[in-house]
């Protein structure tokens, strides 16, 4: 297998498994390799008195962290959990599909066709 589509392609079990876990430390790591090389390559131009104090690193670790959280926070617990939420397997309620038929004529004079109180042909 590729490994960049292994380290991007989340891990469908619930639990953290050791090869999850194996994923999220090598994602981890590859983020550290990149702030580093940065970090190292900026302190080799004029900027380096602003790169060596913490603001200055902090700012490069905020700016790699943007185009890397995709792919760090693909096997998160909150992840799996939104993943789980977007399913077909969530249906409505009785009660909330009868609320949105009734809430759809609100307003209307004429009510739904075919029936209900007052509607429809007489």
């Amino acid at each position: 297998m590729n490994i960049w589509r292994w380290l991007t392609t989340p891990d469908p079990s619930p639990t953290y498994t050791a090869s999850k876990i194996g994923r999220i430390a090598a994602r981890f790591v590859l983020f550290l390799l990149a702030v580093t090389l940065i970090n190292t390559l900026l302190s080799l131009t004029p900027l380096r008195p602003y790169v060596a104090t913490w603001w200055g690193s902090a700012i490069v670790v905020f700016a790699l962290y943007i185009p890397f959280a995709r792919i760090l926070i693909l096997d998160t617990p909150g992840a799996m959990r939104q993943q789980g939420l977007r399913g077909p397997a969530v249906k409505p309620s009785a009660a909330a599909v009868r609320r949105k038929e009734r809430n759809r004529y609100a307003g209307v004079k004429k009510g739904p066709p075919g029936g209900g109180r007052g509607g429809g042909r007489r």
